[in-house]
């Protein structure tokens, strides 16, 4: 099994632990790709979670490493862009999208889409409220649609991949997040692959049920919707 996390701020850190434990239990051969171009600094303290400073890839790589030794682990320390998204996701991989704006999200959408077999769970939140994404290629056929499917602000993104952005950009860039919304984007997302493996394992030739879940921290409800596969 090859997972590749793409992005490792405030959904991604709090994600991939949990993952792991959950992965070092499968008693299979599992590799974690870590991506992310970001540092962590005193100021991400607050929300998110990590051991030490430096590039955000690499430092979890190392702690992971060290964590769970039956897991290969690798940190590449480099932003997902349209020049080099064919060397993060390959055929076969499950991809975890923990980006924070939607021109990446876009170019992990269209390689996703030109690949046969590969699944993609996608995560985002606003301050309070968030939605997650399950888009799953089997055979050279889509089970469930890409994220661009009725999400215009994806399909055509108005905001900068961080691999385009100058270092001012990059400062100024993000918006408030509050960490139990983040919490709750990864929470799901991990769901979402559980629920993936078993109705993989299960042979089951019924559809997966959902393509996106939204959730609300304010309302406390959380809401699956199965879309239509574009035409």
């Amino acid at each position: 099994m090859n997972i590749v996390i793409i992005g490792l701020g405030g959904i991604g850190s709090h994600l991939v632990r949990p993952l792991c434990r959950y992965l070092n239990e499968l008693m299979e051969e599992v590799t974690v790709t870590l991506i992310d171009g970001d540092t962590y600094e005193p100021k991400n303290e607050t929300r998110q979670e990590f051991r030490g400073f430096g590039n955000k890839a690499e430092v979890i790589a190392t702690e992971l490493t060290e964590r769970f030794p039956e897991i290969s682990f690798s940190g590449k320390a480099w932003f997902v862009t349209e020049e080099n998204v064919y060397l993060a996701i390959n055929e076969g991989d499950i991809v975890f999208s923990c980006v924070d704006n939607h021109a990446t999200r876009k170019v992990i959408s269209e390689r996703c889409s030109g690949l046969k077999d590969v699944v993609l769970i996608s995560g985002g939140n606003a301050y309070s409220d968030g939605n997650v994404q399950i888009f799953i290629r089997a055979n050279g056929d889509c089970q469930t649609p890409p994220l661009t499917h009725l999400h215009p602000e994806i399909e055509d993104p108005q905001d900068k991949n961080p691999g385009e952005m100058s270092c001012e950009e990059l400062a100024q860039s993000g918006s408030p997040q509050l960490i139990f919304t983040n919490f709750l984007a990864s929470a799901w997302m991990l769901t979402t692959f559980w629920k993936y493996i078993e109705w993989k394992n299960s042979g089951s030739k019924r559809e997966f049920g959902y393509s996106e879940i939204y959730f609300d921290g304010v309302s406390g409800n959380a809401r699956a919707v199965n879309r239509s596969q574009p035409q």
